[in-house]
């Protein structure tokens, strides 16, 4: 349950949104990278569950929610709030994972976590190209959908599709190797908002264990 609540929220993105004016009948890759290009922060608030065997009509898991606020490059806090506490917190160069059940904190290099991950679309540069190969992929639930597919293979994730309505990603779904789908849905955003320039500073919980990975 860690691994994947560790997987997801570094999907995740976030997904973490922008609104856009004038993108009426544009593509969903079209919005997507003028979303990119505008949006240099962004906070709002998110749902994820899990759908195992999402092809065949699988068991969907209980559904977590929590908020997140994050600014370009590398900085970004994922914060689960029901049904539980957990936090994912990046400040550019690490990467702390904060279960306070256990309280335990586990430290990555941000570059490592990152790659071909979603968090690489939501949290890293504008080089989408590099790491991803895009595609549109239709329309669906009112939203416009757009493929993302990592070109290397050391990664979990087959593709991430992304869902926008008028320049706005609304909804993102993580299908990892396994068959199963993260699903997440973003709302109460807000783009660019003012942030302290200490913001995504981590600081350690009293008492918390640390493992450095």
């Amino acid at each position: 349950m860690k691994q994947f609540k560790f997987k997801a929220a570094l999907a995740a993105g976030g997904l973490l949104l922008a609104s856009l004016s004038g993108v009426a009948g544009a593509t969903a890759l079209e919005q997507f990278k003028t979303f990119v290009a505008g949006t240099k922060s962004a906070k709002g608030e998110f749902t994820q569950k899990l759908v195992k065997n999402a092809e065949s009509g699988g068991k969907v898991s209980q559904p977590t929610t929590g908020t997140f606020v994050f600014a370009r490059p590398g900085k970004f806090i994922w914060n689960y709030q029901k049904p539980y506490e957990q936090l994912l917190q990046a400040d550019g160069e690490q990467l702390y994972i904060y279960d306070k059940d256990l309280n335990q904190v586990t430290v990555k290099k941000l570059g490592d976590a990152l790659g071909s991950s979603p968090a690489a679309i939501l949290f890293g540069s504008n080089e989408l190209d590099k790491n991803f190969t895009l595609s549109e992929a239709g329309t669906r639930d009112g939203l416009e959908w757009l493929k993302a597919v990592p070109k290397t293979k050391d990664t979990s994730f087959e593709q991430i599709l992304i869902g926008l309505r008028s320049g706005t990603p609304e909804a993102m779904e993580l299908k990892d190797n396994f068959g199963q789908t993260s699903v997440l849905s973003f709302r109460k955003f807000e783009k660019n908002p003012a942030l302290n320039a200490g913001a995504f500073k981590f600081v350690m919980p009293k008492g918390a264990d640390v493992l450095n990975n």
